[in-house]
């Protein structure tokens, strides 16, 4: 599906949830929360459940939620959390979703390629990624892992032309195009991505090196005084967030801006609902990197006390 993440996560929840289905969305994080937003301009019929931010949302709840409703017929959930950096038990709540013979969908934007994710086997009917993040390609278009019989009964459910994804499938399994043009200059970019993964060594050696830049970075950091905001438990390798160094004459601002002029970027302002920021463990980064940046916070605290 051309377009970033967001356009795959909006085709599949228009696309797949019919005008007299009902859609629970497990929400813990901006992203839970833009699965909302979506479903009402569509005007779909849902209820949420909303978790704590640093919290993963809980298999037992969304039982509960699903015995209560009979009227809910689809499940969806964000697998990493990059609001926060948590990583999601899907697992468990996939498990729950099937038992009681619901749809399950999960936004696997930002972890797809960077954690082995056993689709069929945790019973995931609709998974979404994207070209970029821990594929390292760039940004153009989505893809849809589909449950193929869940895929052929949503024709004619799509609420939009452009994101109709049974059409879009269709038009490839007749041609092997898009229906519309063609992002052609990202699939060159994601077919090379594809080809440095497997030398890398595939998913368990990515999943490894990003593994290793969160333990460092999050060393590092306690170093200098500055917590993660998630706990070790669930802490995905994908993103960490921090709480503001305390003690400190601190400005994010400024020190984005020290970090930037340096040669790294980090994510710029913070998400969650406490004073924090974000640093990404993905894409082309390694253990050096990962010294480098610690080391420039550590010079930007020292130079600002």
């Amino acid at each position: 599906m051309q377009g970033s993440g967001t356009f795959g996560v909006e085709s599949v929840l228009t696309s797949v949830i019919g005008a007299d289905e009902k859609l629970l969305i497990c929400a813990k994080g901006a992203y839970g929360e833009r699965m909302e937003d979506i479903v009402k301009h569509a005007g779909i019929d849902y209820t949420i459940y909303h978790e704590k931010y640093d919290r993963v949302p809980d298999a037992g709840k969304v039982n509960e939620i699903l015995k209560n409703d009979p009227a809910i017929t689809h499940v969806s959930m964000v697998h990493s959390e990059t609001t926060s950096g948590i990583l999601n038990d899907i697992e468990s709540v996939a498990k729950v979703v099937k038992e009681n013979g619901r749809t399950m969908i999960v936004d696997a934007m930002s972890s797809f390629g960077g954690v082995d994710i056993p689709v069929g086997e945790w019973g995931i009917d609709f998974i979404i990624s994207s070209a970029n993040k821990c594929i390292q390609g760039v940004p153009g278009f989505s893809f849809i892992i589909a449950n193929k019989q869940k895929l052929i009964e949503s024709k004619g459910k799509a609420r939009s032309l452009s994101l109709d994804l049974y059409d879009q499938w269709e038009t490839m399994n007749k041609d092997g195009k898009w229906r519309f043009t063609s992002p052609t200059h990202v699939v060159l970019a994601f077919y090379q991505a594809l080809k440095e993964m497997e030398a890398e060594g595939g998913i368990p050696a990515r999943h490894q090196r990003y593994v290793e830049n969160n333990r460092l970075l999050i060393e590092k950091m306690k170093e200098l005084g500055i917590r993660p905001y998630i706990d070790e438990e669930h802490q995905g390798p994908i993103i960490t967030t921090f709480f503001y160094p305390e003690n400190a004459s601190f400005s994010f601002a400024d020190m984005y801006q020290y970090i930037k002029e340096r040669g790294y970027a980090i994510y710029s302002g913070k998400v969650t609902e406490a004073d924090t920021f974000r640093i990404g463990n993905i894409g082309e980064i390694y253990k050096e990197d990962i010294l480098k940046v610690s080391e420039l916070i550590k010079e930007f605290l020292e130079q600002n006390r």
